[in-house]
Order: C-alpha cells, then sequence, then structure tokens
C-alpha cells in the first residue's frame, strides 16, 4: 500500500462546526494508524464567502483539539501552496489540457441567456433545465459555434466559463469504504463548471487537481459530499489518473440531540450545546457562539466524544486517549447511518477526564476562572481545591459555579436543612465541639482528616448523637449547603483557623434562624 496521505479542507467562511472536527479526526487517525500524512488545506476560491479571521480560527480549533497537521498552511510542506487562492495558474492550465483534450468546454452563455433557458424549460413542462446533454446544443459554447467565433470571442476578452463535458449513457460506479457500491447515471449529471469567468477554479476542479498533485490517497468527508463524487470520478478520468484516484469515505450526517435533522449552527444557539469547537465571533450577536472550550470541557474529551459520532470499536470501552483511538480506528467500523448529538453523553465523557486528570493539570485550567472572580489562589490552595471538587463537576465552569464557598467564603446558608437540625440544646453542643476541635493538637489537622473525624465520632458517641444529626450540620456551616466534599477532608484543608472561623460564624447565624 502506497503511504496514506489524506487531506482536511475546510472553506474559510465562518465558524467550524463540530462535524469538521469530527472529519479532521478521522483523518488524522488514518494517517497515524499507517504512519501516513495529514494535510490542511484552505478551500478558499469562493471568495464571495471569505470570512476575515475564519483561517486563524480553524488553525486554533485544531491545534486545542490536538489534531495538529503534518503539512499545510501554518504547518509547510513539499506540496503547497496548499491556499487554493494561490493556486489559480494551476488550475487554468488543467482545465485547458481538458478543453484540448475534448473533456472540457468554453461556455460564453451570458446570466440573461441562461435565466432564458431556464424559464423556456419551465413553461415546456417537461423538464428542470440543467446544463447537460440536453440543452448545450442549444447554447452558446465551443460545441456549437464555429471554430472562428470561438477563437474570436477569446482574442476579444469575452467572459467565458470552462464547462466539464459529461457524456451520456454512462454508469459512473465507486466503491466506497462506508456505502460500499454508489451507482451514478450520467444522464442525472449537468456540465458543471470547472473554471469560473473570474478565473477561480470550482470546488470540484480545485478539489480532484489538488488531490491529485498532492497525491491523496483517501478522501474522508461529510455525506453532503457524496453526490459531487461522481464528477469528481469524470474529472479524474478526464486527466488520466483514474489509476490514482484516492478511495473515497462518506461519513454519515451529524444529527440533533432529538434525532430528527442534521445538526445545525442555530441548534447551538436554540439548546445551548456547543456545536463548534471553541468560541466564534461574528458581526453580531446572532452569529456569535460558545464552543466545546468555552463551555468548559478539555479537548481530550470532545475529541473522544466526536469519535464516537459515528465510529465505534466494536467493544465495550468508551475512554480513549489520542493513541488508543489511532489504534482501535478503522474506516470499516464507521456506520452509514446519523449518529445523533447526545450532549449529556458528551457531559459524561468530560467528567471522566476532570475525574482522571491531576490536580496539578487542573489547577492552571481553573486558575483564570478563580482569578476573574477577583481571587488569587496560591498553587497549593487551588490543587487542594481541585482535588476536593474534580469529582462533583461536569464542566470547569462549575468548579467555581459550585465551589466559590472555598475562596468567597459562604454567603447564603441552606435555613431550611438548618432548622430541622437546630436548637438551643443543641447550640450548646455544637460550641462544645467547636471548642474541642480547637484544642486538637496541629498533627490532627493534617492529612485527609482521618484524625478529625475521629474527635468527631467519639464526641457524637459522648453525647448520644447520630452522624444525622452533626455532619449536615459541620456540611452546611463549611460550604452553605448539604452539597460538597468529604467534611473532615475539607476541614483539614481548610485548617484550624478557617475551619474555627467558619463554623463560629455559622454557629451565631444558625442560633438566630432556629429561633
Amino acid at each position: 500500500m502506497n503511504k496514506i496521505r489524506v487531506r482536511f479542507a475546510p472553506s474559510p467562511t465562518g465558524a467550524l462546526h463540530i462535524g469538521g472536527i469530527r472529519t479532521a479526526l478521522y483523518n488524522y487517525l488514518l494517517a497515524k494508524k499507517f504512519n501516513g500524512t495529514f494535510i490542511l488545506r484552505i478551500e478558499d476560491t469562493d471568495q464571495g464567502r471569505f470570512v476575515p479571521g475564519a483561517e486563524a480560527y480553524i488553525i486554533e480549533s485544531l491545534r486545542w483539539a490536538g489534531i495538529i497537521p503534518d503539512e499545510g498552511v501554518g504547518f509547510g510542506g513539499d506540496y503547497g501552496p496548499y491556499r487554493q487562492s494561490e493556486r489559480k495558474a494551476i488550475y487554468a492550465e488543467y482545465a485547458g489540457q481538458m478543453v484540448q483534450n475534448g473533456y472540457a468546454y468554453y461556455a460564453f452563455d451570458t446570466p440573461e441567456e441562461l435565466d432564458a433557458a431556464r424559464e423556456a424549460a419551465k413553461e415546456a413542462g417537461n423538464h428542470t433545465f440543467k446544463y447537460d446533454a440536453l440543452e448545450r446544443g442549444s447554447l452558446r459554447n465551443s460545441l456549437t459555434l464555429p471554430a472562428e467565433t470561438v477563437s474570436q470571442l477569446l482574442e476579444q476578452g469575452a467572459p467565458y466559463v470552462i464547462r466539464l463535458l459529461v457524456q451520456p449513457g454512462q454508469d459512473i460506479v465507486i466503491q466506497d469504504l462506508v456505502r460500499g457500491e454508489v451507482v451514478f447515471q450520467s444522464d442525472e449529471l449537468d456540465d458543471k463548471i470547472l473554471l469560473k469567468s473570474d478565473g477561480m477554479p470550482t470546488y470540484h476542479l480545485a478539489n480532484v487537481v489538488d488531490d491529485t498533485l498532492m497525491e491523496i490517497t483517501h478522501v474522508i468527508r461529510g455525506e453532503e459530499w457524496l453526490p459531487s463524487t461522481a464528477h469528481h470520478v469524470l474529472l479524474y478520468r478526464a486527466l488520466g489518473r483514474e489509476a490514482q484516484m484516492p478511495s473515497f469515505a462518506h461519513l454519515p450526517l451529524i444529527l440533533k440531540p432529538d434525532g430528527k435533522g442534521k445538526l445545525s449552527k442555530r441548534d447551538g444557539l436554540r439548546l445551548g450545546i456547543p456545536v463548534f469547537p471553541i468560541a466564534w465571533q461574528g458581526e453580531t450577536p446572532e452569529d456569535s457562539f460558545k464552543g466545546f472550550r468555552e463551555f468548559g470541557f478539555l479537548p481530550q474529551a470532545m475529541v473522544n466524544f466526536m469519535a464516537f459520532m459515528g465510529w465505534n470499536p466494536g467493544t465495550e470501552q468508551e475512554i480513549f486517549s489520542m493513541g488508543e483511538l489511532t489504534d482501535a480506528f478503522s474506516i470499516e467500523k464507521i456506520g452509514k447511518s446519523g449518529a445523533r448529538f447526545d450532549y449529556d453523553k458528551a457531559r459524561w465523557f468530560n467528567q471522566q477526564y476532570l475525574h482522571a486528570t491531576d490536580d496539578a493539570t487542573l489547577a492552571g485550567l481553573v486558575a483564570p476562572i478563580v482569578r476573574a472572580n477577583g481571587y488569587d489562589p496560591t498553587e497549593e490552595q487551588l490543587q487542594a481545591f481541585c482535588r476536593l471538587m474534580k469529582e462533583r463537576v461536569t464542566l470547569l465552569p462549575e468548579f467555581w459555579e459550585k465551589g466559590a464557598w472555598f475562596f468567597a467564603g459562604v454567603q447564603e446558608y441552606d435555613e431550611a436543612n438548618i432548622k430541622k437540625r437546630w436548637s438551643a440544646e443543641r447550640s450548646l453542643l455544637f460550641h462544645q465541639l467547636l471548642v474541642e476541635l480547637e484544642a486538637l493538637p496541629e498533627a490532627a489537622w493534617q492529612g485527609e482528616g482521618e484524625a478529625l473525624k475521629a474527635a468527631v465520632e467519639t464526641f457524637m458517641q459522648a453525647n448520644g448523637l447520630k452522624p444525622g444529626d452533626v455532619l449536615p450540620v459541620l456540611r452546611i456551616a463549611l460550604v452553605g449547603n448539604m452539597q460538597g466534599p468529604a467534611v473532615f477532608e475539607l476541614m483539614a484543608v481548610f485548617g484550624r483557623a478557617e475551619t474555627s472561623a467558619r463554623l463560629a460564624k455559622a454557629w451565631e447565624r444558625f442560633s438566630g434562624v432556629s429561633v
């Protein structure tokens, strides 16, 4: 087998949809599995839809996800330029060769003439107009005009496009690696424009020429491109490169969370879910979106989740590192049916990765969130905080949302639960408990709170109290509610002074609540 060369070829027309990340990921995994090459090519031939900043956004998204190209825009390589707008002369040369060899032709029809042809077909009512073998004989092109007229028009600089000459009556067969044999009839195809009047190629010409010259072995892309493949096969034939034509694999759609229809960027706004890898700032709020990164996902979790959007390893394993994905990946295990975007499953993946991430790494991710809220903790405090909280959150912002009390102190207490557990008689006991805790030796405040737990258990036994009488009160005093880390580990992290201060403040407040 030739060395595998694959490409991810997005258009810089705005934010990169999460489906693009999946396409990039599958290409990347195939390349890495066989020590091949993963290429980033920017397909910017449609200058009317070009959006400033989109190219940089694409590269940043790939870097954040850990899907790093071996070649391409921003990464170098021997097959450049990798930006299609810089390859115009190459496309013009190949389009001209196809005209000379009888596989393409010049078309001089004006927009008004084409509109008239469409209207005539509509009035006839027996077919929908398309520029094909049925229609081209009555239009102005180098197949119908005298050769002398064609030469004059070209010399005069008359506007023209170059169209692919599609012969009728052909079966065009591809063996798609996902969908099996797919057959197209050439009678259903139009004579696609290859080179536009402004000299820019269309997607079809640029795509095939670039894949040929860049020696692409596999084209893995979304199923929306499957109908275009028939024209691409004809183009490989016209270029005399059918033997070098890459293998095709068309990926299933990513569906809305309810499974009804393709997931769109508007679904992200409507449902409050991320459908882009990272944030995109558009010209209006309606065109601006948060991404997986800003929602608080780790890139490894997003990648793991996206890998399962159409692919299945055939085992019970769900958590995969990038290396494990590479080893397990195969195109044969990609399904044909659409993959439902299960946001709850995405959150589950992130939760698993947060649990497994070491405290120092998490501290680096959580620090900006804490500092953005006005606190500047030490590294030791951050790591302790992350250790206490990481099994209680699913997204990074929840560290602050659920754990602000760690830095900011308790602002509100769960008074409903305190009223059930506090009384004037109990007040004396809890004050006594505070005195006994403050009197413990410094060593008792070390470790994970084992000595503190033993001291409180001894106190409960001596006073006829049950864990349900004491532990909820301690938890509410320390964090404000019934949720939170293990009480004694939390006390050990806070230390004697902070624990005493929080308990004293709470006892004063609880005495007022219970009256």
